[in-house]
């Protein structure tokens, strides 16, 4: 680009002004092109039914996942009682780790806040005043030295200069960055990434309360139960030890059979000690996730309150397409790469100059009554170009960090990806695996109560001694606590399908 100096000098200064800034941007932006990498949407492998990957045996497959999956809050349902949907409630409004997941997205959009304040104008007023004095033999004295070297003229002048003096300034400074080469819109990105991220995390932790909470009420019920069949038998066994006890006081049996009950009993009494134990840390892990002091939910989880051996509910998982989208991990992921792929495009713009425009007006005077005139005003306006040539090589340095950081984020998504896939197989063969449990402990407890039947039959009937129904007892029970174990882990099962197919946006604890 040729410009005629000579008839730019010629003109105006405010036209002069325009003038050049105008050429300044021209040429720069004559030599501008994208230079940073624009962020893409990645992609990742997905089967096309569930069972397409699938991992172990085939008959750990579920035999019906087709259909419309259900809502987030709707899957809870499916597990949930009353009480249940109380302590959901409460974890959301008192859970300490919730709290703190809310406030770093609001910390995060205070940051793209800040982020894109940078695409405007930066505008600041200023006013400010100041007594001053200048040193009579200071670098200022030299213009005094050159007009008046001695004599009484110098004297004077040197005293009006040193003499104190008071300074009255206003006014305001302006300064705009063109964003030639993306460094900004790419900082504004990378702030918007890390927001979308700090969204994701929240999403996550709300999630994994959820499940975190439906789990632990489920064991706590089942342990409930487990206390429950547990009374029953104590009760049983020590009817038996009386029965016994009396046969052998009247000779009626050996002294073998009453030793063995009281050993049944004390096993019992242990038994009932390890469960309450049980129940209590339940209880309180329950409590911290609800964000309460111990005791405050004793009563709401006293044993009985609400059933728990409802059926299991069919499930519907819907197209695997919606897990990558439900993941909030997956989201996460994500929104970390794409962070760092604008972090590429802010550490390219940096190798190129940089064009900033600024400008100043204000008001200076010595005297305070000619503040508000006119010819008390300075004011200056123009570009400024900051042009890099030479740091070591920092800049490409931290391109390369940029750009290695960048594949990082692309591994660690797909990586993800292949994790959620995993939990969503592993989850569902255990469930799997823990229905078929459920159908052989049924059979197995239909057994033990015919068997105990024919046994207590028998007995009355004078066939047999008591010690057969006792047998029978004791095989029943534990069949019966077999099935109630199997109804808690199916259901904690349950909670890990759930948590393994994510958030469909629903979820509001």
């Amino acid at each position: 680009m040729k410009t005629n100096l000579p008839a730019l000098l010629r003109m105006p200064r405010r036209a002069s002004i325009a003038r050049i800034t105008l050429i300044t941007v021209s040429a720069v932006l004559s030599g501008c092109a994208a230079v940073d990498p624009a962020h893409q949407a990645p992609t990742a492998p997905m089967p096309p039914t569930w069972s397409a990957w699938h991992g172990g045996d085939a008959s750990l497959q579920l035999a019906a996942t087709d259909g419309a999956a259900l809502a987030t809050q709707e899957r809870w349902a499916t597990l949930g009682d009353a009480t249940l949907r109380e302590l959901l409630t409460l974890a959301a409004r008192d859970n300490q780790d919730l709290a703190a997941a809310s406030l770093r997205v609001l910390q995060a959009r205070a940051l793209e806040a800040t982020a894109s304040a940078q695409r405007g104008p930066q505008v600041n007023a200023r006013a400010a005043v100041s007594r001053q004095r200048l040193s009579d033999s200071g670098s200022s004295t030299r213009l005094v030295d050159a007009i008046a070297p001695t004599g009484a003229t110098r004297d004077q002048l040197l005293s009006f200069l040193s003499s104190p003096y008071t300074v009255y300034q206003a006014g305001f400074d302006a300064s705009w960055e063109f964003d030639l080469w993306g460094r900004v819109r790419r900082s504004v990105e990378a702030a918007a990434a890390q927001s979308e991220e700090s969204m994701a995390t929240l999403q996550q932790v709300q999630l994994t309360l959820a499940a975190d909470v439906v789990r632990a009420y489920h064991q706590l019920r089942g342990i409930q139960a487990q206390q429950a069949l547990l009374a029953r038998e104590r009760r049983a066994a020590e009817e038996a030890e009386e029965l016994l006890t009396a046969q052998y006081r009247g000779g009626l049996s050996t002294e073998q059979p009453v030793l063995a009950r009281r050993q049944r009993l004390r096993d019992l009494q242990a038994r009932d000690q390890a469960l309450t134990l049980d129940a209590a840390a339940a209880t309180n892990r329950l409590t911290v996730l609800c964000g309460q002091h111990p005791g405050a939910l004793n009563a709401a989880l006293a044993a009985g309150q609400d059933a728990v051996d409802a059926p299991p509910p069919v499930i519907a998982l819907g197209v695997p397409a919606d897990l990558v989208r439900q993941r909030p991990d997956v989201g996460v992921a994500e929104a970390r790469l794409a962070a760092a792929t604008a972090s590429v495009g802010v550490a390219v713009a940096d190798l190129y100059p940089r064009l900033t425009i600024g400008a100043t007006f204000g008001i200076e005077t010595l005297r305070e009554q000619q503040l508000g005139q006119w010819g008390a005003r300075q004011w200056s306006i123009g570009p400024s170009l900051s042009v890099p040539i030479f740091d070591q090589g920092r800049r490409r340095a931290t391109i390369t960090l940029r750009e290695l950081q960048q594949q990082e984020a692309a591994v660690a998504f797909q990586q993800t990806v292949l994790r959620a896939w995993h939990e969503v197989d592993d989850a569902m063969s255990a469930y799997a695996g823990e229905l078929r449990q459920r159908q052989t402990l049924e059979a197995k407890v239909a057994l033990s109560d015919e068997t105990l039947a024919l046994a207590q039959a028998q007995y009355d009937k004078g066939m047999t001694d008591y010690v057969p129904v006792l047998d029978a007892l004791q095989a029943s029970a534990v069949a019966h606590q077999a099935q109630a174990d199997s109804g808690t882990r199916l259901r904690v099962r349950l909670v890990a399908i759930y948590k393994a197919l994510g958030n469909d946006g629903t979820l509001r604890l």
